[in-house]
């Protein structure tokens, strides 16, 4: 028989809790109260409590205190209290008595706050129920009110770990709140949508133990969630930048008023940052996804802000990854339009930069590799290159430019030497094989321009600047002529290139020049040669006004940053070179040999106002002033071979050329050294794979060995005298002049130009006899005042018995002559020759 309370029973009475099933409603009509709640149990009557009679009224904040206070002091009834509320808020659901649900939610929120860290999982179960429920409903307004609700929770942090505890279905509520197209509250919906979802977020990626939210099921629906709602904003800004340009009204904005796109954009940052090594793909895949099958790679647009969003939220060291997984998905669309293509490339060099800083090693090469891998690509699979290919191609070049663009100048040598070895060889002449010189040249020329060069023995190893060379004497035009913008490039550090692009005899007001440094005069000693070798190989292959041009300003540049009076004698015999080119080859055209006659003369007046020699430039006018009268066609600008004929060009004008021993007139009256000048011979020309003759460093640096007089001791070697090859680690700084008493003292102290003019002329003969001297002469004139090495070795070899055993087959002719002659090692050398 079940028991029935009455209402007069103390309210502090309680029964225990296995009567509950006994107790039934007091129904009869003479009681007080109409039911006999005081014989509930005592949770039962608090919850009952907060409810109000008009629901209008809301939350009974007073005997919500009481049932918070009852709450924290017995933390065991927690889950009944929780249950109790999910119960009336599902029966106050069914029959649409929604105040009400909303009240008994409001409690659980109250009652989440207040409850302990350590007795949360007693209660979390049915607050989690509850939220579920208000959000399987149709109401808009117990959605959003769960969401919230739903976010307090999720910032709440647990001590202990709950192993059953599951968000999956708030994920797909979350997610499919987030595309609501609702007419009324829409935004409200998305925002609440995108709020439970960073909820979601923030609850579970910290915990290994509860969803992994990871996974590929949840990333599927959060990633394209989040995009959809960044797309709007997007296109607002896209609106906002016409009517900005169109010179309209913009409406201004409230800063307070968080809309859905911009908390979808804030919800990506916040997921991408908090990825590790192992899960930012997970994310990667679905964004690809979302791309591409909404077509939003063209226009590129919004594909740029999301993945700069990418960027610069994940964690540094993971950058390269990004980049990666983006090639990898251009890999996978290589059949798809090239408009695609290229988009997808665009959007590969606007965020490459951001990741060149983290990517050092392996890593930067295996992105510059699969760079270099699409150009190929590209190349191989199309027959000709159309105008999107050609964009397409252009799009990999920049970004390749501007990953490299982010490394230290070091890197980016090795850089511009690895795309150096996957040029194809000369040999290989195919149309194809020309195309990707041409692609991977371009490549190159894009660090090199990222390059800032300050010493030119860096810029140019040897690994590097031999296959360049090479490349300079091939025979297909634009090929030579993206090597000479490489040249220009890694030559040019004061840029000067504008200036010189153009062959020109008139002075260049405009022009930035600092003498060079020691290591920059070693360096042309050294590759100088061959430098100029290729140059004008390269002036030969072809009649082109834009390929000369480009060789001219290589020279050009070359002269200007180089030229000082230990080079100067170099580059005019490089001049002689062009002329003799033009004068001695057969199988060059009249118009050909017309450009490279004012291609010597520029060159000429340049490097004579560069090195300041003022009878150089003299004689240079003269020239000039001769052709003006006679042959004008020997001057710039250069003659387009399709414009002028060649029945009015006439080059046998010998008296019109530049002459050898004139320029050393004037290098001898201006007080400089002409010895490299007068004996050495102009370049010649030379299409082979040899860079060019090596010139001797003897050649080099004998003109300025010194003695004391004519007797001296050839021994000695003036130390002062910065021997060009002789220590070429050793670099000296050049010093400003200086103005004081003791630089006036040596100026007064140093010799006259007739002294100066004496001392030349024993070098001269010094340098004769070394040259032209007979051995046994040299030996005589260097023979030591002392025998102190020669007499060590006759001790040597009079310890030893050496005994020669004669053949019985030599003859007797044979042993008289070698009883005769003198043994190798008795005759004295001299001690210079030792070595």
């Amino acid at each position: 028989m079940a028991l029935i309370r009455c209402c007069f029973e103390p309210p502090e009475l309680e029964l225990p809790e296995f009567f509950d099933g006994f107790i039934q409603k007091c129904t009869d009509p003479s009681c007080c109260c109409g039911c006999c709640s005081a014989l509930r149990p005592r949770y039962k009557r608090l919850v009952d409590n907060i409810f109000p009679v008009n629901p209008e009224d809301g939350l009974v904040k007073s005997n919500m205190e009481k049932l918070t206070f009852y709450s924290l002091s017995s933390p065991d009834k927690l889950d009944r209290i929780g249950e109790y509320l999910y119960q009336k808020a599902t029966k106050d659901i069914n029959r649409k008595r929604y105040k009400l649900a909303e009240i008994a939610m409001e409690a659980m929120d109250q009652l989440l706050q207040a409850c302990h860290a350590q007795t949360l999982n007693l209660f979390v179960e049915s607050f989690l129920r509850m939220v579920q429920k208000l959000l399987e409903d149709s109401n808009p307004n117990l959605k959003i009110m769960a969401t919230n609700s739903f976010v307090k929770f999720a910032n709440i942090n647990e001590d202990t770990p709950s192993y059953h505890r599951r968000y999956d279905f708030f994920i797909s509520k979350f997610s499919s709140m987030c595309h609501s197209d609702s007419s009324d509250l829409r935004d409200s919906l998305r925002l609440a949508g995108i709020k439970g979802l960073q909820g979601v977020i923030r609850k579970t990626v910290s915990d290994d133990l509860v969803e992994n939210i990871w996974e590929a099921q949840h990333m599927e629906k959060i990633v394209p969630s989040l995009l959809f709602n960044m797309q709007f904003c997007v296109n607002v800004m896209f609106v906002k930048k016409n009517l900005m340009a169109s010179g309209d009204m913009v409406p201004v904005e409230d800063a307070s008023n968080v809309t859905p796109p911009v908390l979808a954009e804030e919800v990506l940052r916040e997921l991408v940052g908090r990825a590790s090594f192992g899960h930012i793909r997970s994310v990667l895949k679905p964004l690809l996804t979302h791309l591409d099958r909404h077509e939003l790679w063209v226009p590129n647009t919004f594909a740029i802000h999301t993945f700069r969003i990418v960027m610069i939220s994940i964690q540094p060291q993971y950058s390269y990854t990004v980049v990666e997984t983006l090639m990898q998905h251009l890999d996978s669309n290589f059949k798809s339009s090239p408009r695609t293509r290229t988009s997808l490339a665009v959007v590969l060099s606007k965020i490459i930069a951001i990741a060149a800083g983290e990517s050092v090693g392996p890593s930067a090469l295996d992105i510059i590799n699969n760079l270099l891998t699409h150009l190929r690509t590209s190349v191989s699979t199309t027959t000709e290159i159309t105008a999107e290919e050609s964009q397409y191609q252009e799009a990999l070049i920049n970004a390749l430019g501007e990953f490299a663009n982010h490394h230290p100048d070091y890197q980016k040598i090795e850089i511009m030497l690895f795309i150096m070895n996957t040029v194809p060889d000369l040999s290989k002449k195919s149309k194809g094989d020309q195309m990707l010189q041409n692609i991977l040249l371009k490549s190159l020329l894009k660090v090199g321009t990222q390059y800032s060069t300050v010493s030119f023995e860096k810029a140019f190893p040897a690994s590097f600047l031999q296959p360049l060379l090479r490349m300079a004497r091939a025979p297909h035009d634009p090929t030579r002529i993206i090597v000479m913008q490489i040249f220009q490039a890694l030559l040019d550090r004061h840029q000067n290139e504008q200036v010189l692009s153009t062959v020109s005899i008139k002075p260049y007001p405009a022009l930035s020049q600092e003498p060079p440094s020691r290591s920059d005069i070693i360096f042309t000693h050294k590759y100088g040669a061959n430098i100029m070798q290729a140059l004008i190989d390269s002036m030969a292959l072809s009649d082109r006004v834009d390929a000369l041009s480009a060789s001219y300003n290589t020279a050009a540049l070359l002269i200007v940053e180089m030229s000082c009076s230990e080079t100067v004698q170099e580059f005019l015999l490089f001049i002689l070179g062009i002329q003799q080119v033009a004068c001695t080859v057969d199988t060059l055209g009249a118009v050909h040999r017309c450009n490279l006659h004012a291609i010597a003369i520029s060159l000429l007046v340049l490097i004579s106002r560069v090195s300041g020699i003022n009878n150089l430039l003299e004689y240079a006018q003269k020239i000039i002033e001769a052709r003006r009268e006679e042959a004008v066609y020997y001057l710039p600008p250069l003659l387009d071979a399709k414009k002028v004929s060649a029945k009015n060009l006439n080059l046998a004008l010998p008296h019109l050329s530049i002459d050898k021993l004139a320029l050393g007139e004037c290098m001898q009256n201006a007080g400089m050294d002409a010895q490299r000048l007068n004996t050495g011979a102009p370049y010649m020309l030379n299409q082979t794979d040899n860079p060019g003759h090596r010139h001797s460093w003897v050649e080099s640096v004998s003109a300025n060995m010194t003695t004391r007089n004519s007797s001296a001791d050839l021994t000695v070697y003036n130390g002062d005298v910065d021997s060009v090859n002789s220590s070429p680690g050793v670099c000296k700084k050049l010093l400003a002049p200086e103005y004081n008493f003791d630089a006036m003292k040596r100026a007064l102290a140093e010799p006259t130009e007739a002294a100066k003019r004496e001392q030349r002329e024993r070098q001269m003969q010094i340098v004769r006899t070394f040259r032209e001297g007979e051995f046994d002469e040299l030996m005589r004139r260097t023979e030591p005042k002392h025998d102190l090495i020669q007499n060590r070795l006759n001790e040597l070899f009079n310890s030893l018995a050496v005994e020669r055993q004669l053949t019985q087959s030599d003859s007797k002719a044979t042993q008289q002559h070698a009883q005769q002659e003198k043994p190798v090692y008795e005759t004295k050398f001299p001690e210079l020759f030792y070595y």
